[in-house]
């Protein structure tokens, strides 16, 4: 039982390396097979958190990489529809760039004030939702069934709209928090 506790990890782990051949795949524009392997990647993220949650094997380790893992996919889908002229690059740039924000901003808040808890807001869990839906609705576009090109701005929209409120979103609120640390240290 206890090397099973390690079984949510070993997922995680797993999609990270499912990133690899999706990514290949994209980039040949073999879009069925790249589907497929988001879709199991998919599926492999409920099973972790399923499992972690219902046998309570949550892990630090877990709760960082889990994120990364899917932001990992997120990222390398993005970039590789980009890079074929499917996605915008403006679009990938925006995705991103959120994303190197709240990673630096987490990285320095840390170096400043030492460890804290990862807190993903409801506006980061909509724009992780937004943007997995919209990667798994392109793809399902390039492989299996044209989508219609209203659904496909309108999600696009929905995108930009969640990765730039979202980001904005955390800018705000760690400025404050540590805006209010600095201010509790200078008093001291």
């Amino acid at each position: 039982m206890t090397l099973l506790r390690h079984l949510p990890n070993a997922l995680t782990i797993a999609r990270c390396v499912l990133t690899i051949p999706m990514t290949w795949l994209l980039l040949e524009r073999e879009f069925e097979k790249a589907f497929l392997v988001f879709f199991v990647a998919g599926l492999s993220d409920g099973l972790d958190g399923f499992l972690a949650k219902q046998f309570s094997w949550q892990s630090r380790f877990g709760a960082i990489t889990d994120p990364l893992a899917d932001k990992l996919m997120l990222i390398c889908g993005f970039a590789a529809l980009a890079w074929i002229g499917v996605l915008p690059w403006w679009l990938t740039v925006l995705v991103i760039g959120r994303d190197v924000v709240i990673v630096s901003g987490a990285l320095a808040f840390h170096h400043l004030f030492g460890p804290y808890e990862m807190q993903p807001s409801i506006l980061s869990k909509l724009n992780t939702l937004t943007q997995i839906l919209f990667l798994c609705g392109m793809l399902v576009h390039l492989a299996l069934l044209p989508v219609p090109a209203t659904i496909i701005q309108l999600a696009l929209v929905a995108v930009t709209l969640t990765t730039v409120i979202s980001g904005v979103h955390y800018v705000w609120v760690w400025g404050r928090r540590t805006a209010s640390l600095m201010q509790k240290r200078k008093s001291l």
